[in-house]
């Protein structure tokens, strides 16, 4: 028999006349086998490669992005800047007394001057008391001109009795009369200006009632007035909280306004730029909505107290825990020519002029009609 060696399956087999074999069965080292590359078939693109290749391409617009939007814009030293909203104060335009709406003059969305009636309430009880208010101010004056007749008379009865006592005296010291008459005479004349004086003390309490009259008048009309609402600031209508026949109480709104003359936005500096900011220093902000119109504005308030950032504002130093919340308020100058431009809520970035920083860059340059007053 060959000598020749059979592997099958990884077993080495020995013939049996080989006896240098010590067993008939021995296992022997596998085979190392390497998958066979197939070529791709011409014309088939190879998705796998293509797939990766998209998923690193959006993977770095992503991180691009991600550093575009947080990357701090090339400003000159001197200049800080942060993000946040714009901002107006809302003002509640509210009922004094409790009652029935009976006009709505205004609505959502509509520009109102300070002094402008935007709603009236229903007046009629007050109108029927200031009736009454008016009824007892005539009363007051008719009782006014009857005491002042009486002190008329009072005075001539005085005169009267002034003279009866003069000539008395004279007829007593000729003995013409008696001292008897002369008592008499006396005493009608301190009657005469006892009656004098309680004329003019009716006088008196005639021209009070008459007061208290007219100071009853004068508040019905100041509360029927106080019944129609007011707008008591420049600014736009943000809400309408009530309707036309909605009765509600004291202190009820009817409507929420903005008030457009003093428009600002909150941002927070880091404490090395903070300490640098000062009330009165200039400051430009640039809405999101409009990119290459710089707003004219001023630092009107510099927190006194750190503070941690909050979630929603993002920062160009965004290891800093402690911020300073700075305020920035657009020019009421500016605000005069573009209030219908102006919203509340729009996002944008504002930045503040340091102490000894350089001159504004040109994308933040105001042109003359948008400089600030000074």
């Amino acid at each position: 028999m060959s000598n020749t060696k059979v592997i099958d399956d990884g077993i080495e087999l020995l013939p049996p006349n080989d006896r240098s074999a010590s067993r008939m069965l021995v296992p022997s080292q596998p085979e190392l086998r390497f998958p066979e590359i197939v070529p791709a078939a011409a014309g088939k693109p190879r998705r796998p490669l293509w797939l990766a290749l998209a998923l690193v391409a959006v993977a770095g617009a992503a991180i691009g992005g991600y550093w575009w939007l947080h990357a701090a814009p090339g400003l000159p030293a001197g200049i800080a800047f942060g993000n946040g909203r714009v901002e107006a104060d809302e003002i509640d335009i509210a009922a004094k007394f409790s009652g029935r709406i009976a006009a709505l003059l205004v609505d959502e969305g509509d520009v109102v001057r300070a002094g402008q009636v935007v709603a009236r309430m229903d007046t009629q009880d007050l109108e029927m008391s200031l009736r009454k208010a008016q009824a007892q101010v005539l009363g007051a004056n008719r009782m006014l001109d009857e005491a002042q007749a009486g002190v008329e008379q009072q005075k001539a009865q005085a005169k009267l009795a002034e003279q009866q006592l003069t000539r008395a005296i004279v007829l007593v010291d000729k003995g013409y009369a008696t001292a008897e008459i002369l008592d008499q005479r006396q005493q009608q004349m301190s009657a005469a200006n006892a009656a004098l004086a309680a004329a003019n003390a009716r006088v008196g309490q005639a021209e009070q009632t008459l007061a208290a009259a007219n100071h009853d008048a004068d508040l019905y009309r100041i509360d029927i007035a106080d019944n129609s609402l007011v707008a008591p600031r420049d600014g736009r209508v943000q809400y309408r909280l009530a309707n036309i026949g909605e009765v509600i109480g004291a202190g009820g709104k009817v409507f929420t306004m903005i008030d457009t003359g003093y428009v600002y936005m909150d941002i927070f500096l880091p404490t090395a730029e903070a300490g640098r900011t000062t009330v009165g220093s200039a400051a430009r902000i640039v809405l999101d909505a409009a990119p290459d119109t710089p707003i004219p504005a001023k630092v009107v308030f510099v927190s006194g107290e750190a503070q941690f950032t909050p979630k929603a504002v993002e920062t160009k130093a965004e290891r800093d825990k402690l911020m300073f919340r700075i305020r920035v308020r657009v020019d009421p100058d500016y605000l005069r020519v573009h209030t219908a431009e102006m919203s509340s809520g729009l996002p944008g970035l504002a930045y503040v002029h340091l102490n000894g920083g350089a001159e504004w860059p040109t994308s933040l340059a105001l042109g003359r009609t948008d400089e600030p007053s000074r």
